[in-house]
C-alpha cells in the first residue's frame, strides 16, 4: 500500500513522532514526485491533472510545540479507485504500469474522509474550526478543496490553492503550497494551519500546526 499523495502528511507525522520521542532533534521532510513516469498520455482524464515537483520542510525540537496533532488512515478496500495496478517482478513489469483513477469515486470518498480526519485532529488539539487560519490541502483538484472547506465552514479565501500553477504534484503539493503561501506573505508566523492529504492505496491524513 502506498501513501503517494498523502505521503508528505505521513512523513511529517513520522518525523514529529521521532522528535517528540527524543529519537531525533531535527528532521528534513521531503515530498517529491515524478508522476510523468506513470501517466498514460493518451488518457486525458489523468495526464492533464498531474505534475512533477518537490518540496521540503525542516523540523526541530522546541519547548513550544509547532505540530499540535496528527492523524493517519489507510483502507485498502478502496485501492482500485486510484492506483497503478501493475507490479515489478524479477525485473519485469507485470500488468498495467500506468495510473488508473475513478475521479468521481475519489471525489466522494476524499471529501468525506478529509472532513472526518480534520475534525478528529482538531479535537485532539483542543481546537475548533474557527481556530484554523489556513487550510492547505493536497492539491488534487479545486472541487475537493472547496468541498472540504465547506464542510469545515471555512471561507475559500482561507484555502491555499496552487493547483492552477503546479497541477497535482502528489506528495510535493502540500510543501509547494506551504512554501508559496509563506514566501508571498499570505501565511504569517503565529497562524494556525491545517494540512490534509489523500492518496492512492487508499490513504489519508491531517496535521494541525502553529507556525
Amino acid at each position: 500500500m502506498q501513501a503517494v499523495c498523502s505521503g508528505f502528511v505521513y512523513a511529517l507525522t513520522v518525523a514529529d513522532s521521532m522528535i517528540k520521542s527524543g529519537a531525533a532533534s531535527k528532521a528534513l521532510v521531503v515530498g517529491a514526485e515524478v508522476f510523468s513516469r506513470i501517466l498514460d498520455f493518451k488518457d486525458r482524464t489523468t495526464c492533464v491533472l498531474f505534475g512533477d515537483g518537490a518540496g521540503a520542510v525542516v523540523l526541530g525540537a522546541s519547548d513550544t510545540p509547532g505540530i499540535l496533532a496528527t492523524e493517519l488512515h489507510a483502507d485498502g478496500r478502496h485501492a482500485g479507485i486510484l492506483c497503478v495496478p501493475g507490479t515489478v517482478s524479477g525485473g519485469q513489469i507485470l500488468g498495467d504500469p500506468l495510473l488508473k483513477m475513478d475521479g468521481q469515486a475519489v471525489f466522494k470518498l476524499a471529501v468525506g474522509v478529509l472532513d472526518k480526519v480534520a475534525r478528529s485532529v482538531l479535537e485532539k488539539a483542543g481546537r475548533s474550526e474557527s481556530d484554523i487560519d489556513w487550510l492547505i490541502p493536497h492539491q488534487a483538484n479545486i472541487r475537493i478543496m472547496q468541498g472540504t472547506a465547506k464542510k469545515l465552514k471555512l471561507s475559500l479565501d482561507k484555502v491555499v490553492v496552487t493547483v492552477d500553477q503546479h497541477g497535482n504534484t502528489s506528495a510535493a503539493s502540500i510543501p509547494l503550497a506551504l512554501d508559496s503561501a509563506v514566501r508571498s506573505g499570505q501565511i504569517k508566523p503565529g497562524e494556525t494551519v491545517m494540512l490534509e492529504g489523500v492518496g492512492g492505496g487508499f490513504t489519508w491524513g491531517a496535521v494541525l500546526l502553529d507556525l
